[in-house]
């Protein structure tokens, strides 16, 4: 800036006589390049966004076209049954979303791979590389298109497929194979601290349970005891006993109340306890963590596949910079296989990695780990194949 204020000082003002020497007079126009350094990292950077982001869309729809294909030759009696508009916007509108959530880590590396071989190809990677741009320099548009593709992901996942999950799987169970659970038996969980409810069998087709219990206990000490034959479900926290007796303890004294019909208010839903196959997968992210606080709380212990569908969502945004990176490295180079070699290695990568997260969440099941963990552990390996491929690619 310095330099630029004695510059002007030293030129003559308007109206004074001008030196008439040519080669005084006359300076050569510095580059483009050196008095605007942004403007050409700014469309390098525009570049590269721009024909990754756009090469993973492109994947994208490729991807759907063969999905839409198998899916509708795996449930081929259900789409000549159905009504086609429920087909359509009930079932393929809401399901193609939900495989861009599940697959978006394979469609990320895909894109990286093919983008990067292609670049590599040509020989436009060496290029930047002899123009000054290092190789870590290189690697700042990719890491901003992943963080790009990785709050999509997010954010679908979290808040935008869960809705749209519960239309998808009201139309498979009606549809194609019926997995909501309807009935319970044997159904014990705590309302409140202090109070437990037991039913003996529950039917939601008639939102009726049968030999109700509920138990008030004082610490060790059991307070009150009520007894019912049928149990109905009205609404959000209203419960109808009949055939009710309430028996409360006061030492060594006991009081009964019998009765017919009694409405009370019990901090349950049948939700609560009828959970259903893929119940997970319609929650938001917000619902999934409060479902998993109150049913913790309750006691209940068959909730592992909400826990790892909570940490599989924050697990998976981790993925697009991990799989940005090996893509990266692995295809920044030109081999002598061609392009052809880099897509192979790479799908044989993103589907290792999803495979892999699909045995560690086996763990999560079985009891092995915390479901955290178990998420995180495929992360974690290829964070340390990231590292070194990255290293080495960018000596």
């Amino acid at each position: 800036m310095e330099e630029e204020l004695k510059n002007i000082e030293m030129q003559p003002a308007e109206g004074e006589n001008q030196p008439t020497n040519t080669a005084d007079s006359v300076q050569p126009a510095a580059p483009a390049a050196k008095r605007y350094p942004w403007y050409y990292v700014k469309r390098f950077d525009r570049y590269i966004m721009k024909n990754f982001l756009g090469t993973f869309f492109f994947a994208i729809l490729l991807l759907f076209a063969i999905v839409v294909v198998f899916d509708i030759n795996e449930k081929l009696d259900a789409v000549l049954t159905a009504p086609l508009k429920a087909t359509v916007f009930q079932y393929f509108m809401n399901f193609l979303p939900f495989v861009l959530s599940q697959f978006s880590p394979l469609f990320t590396f895909i894109a990286v791979i093919f983008f990067t071989s292609r670049l590599a190809d040509r020989s436009e990677v060496i290029a930047m590389l002899s123009n000054g741009i290092s190789f870590h320099r290189l690697a700042v548009p990719y890491m901003v298109s992943a963080a790009i593709i990785a709050l999509g992901s997010y954010l679908l996942a979290a808040y935008i497929i869960p809705p749209a999950n519960v239309e998808r799987i009201a139309y498979t169970n009606k549809w194609v194979k019926n997995k909501e659970v309807i009935y319970g038996d044997n159904i014990q969980l705590q309302v409140r601290p202090g109070v437990m409810a037991y039913m003996a069998r529950y039917d939601n087709t008639t939102r009726s349970g049968f030999r109700f219990t509920l138990e008030e206990f004082d610490g060790n000490t059991l307070k009150s005891r009520l007894t019912a034959e049928t149990i109905r479900y009205d609404s959000v926290g209203l419960w109808t006993v009949r055939q009710y007796t309430i028996r409360n303890f006061n030492g060594m004294k006991e009081t009964m109340t019998k009765g017919t019909v009694m409405d009370t208010l019990l901090n349950i839903d049948p939700r609560d306890f009828l959970i259903s196959k893929n119940d997970e997968q319609t929650m938001t992210s917000p619902e999934l963590k409060r479902y998993i606080n109150k049913q913790k709380a309750r006691g209940v212990a068959n909730i592992k596949n909400f826990e790892i569908e909570y940490e599989r969502r924050i697990a998976m945004t981790a993925a697009a910079f991990i799989l940005t990176i090996i893509g990266l490295s692995l295809s920044s180079r030109k081999v002598r296989g061609g392009i052809g070699l880099n897509i192979g290695l790479g799908l044989l990568l993103s589907f290792s990695y999803i495979l892999f997260m699909t045995v560690t969440s086996s763990f999560a099941v079985s009891g092995y780990t915390s479901p955290r963990v178990a998420m995180w552990i495929p992360n974690f390996v290829y964070i340390i194949i990231a590292a070194i491929l990255y290293y080495r690619a960018s000596r």
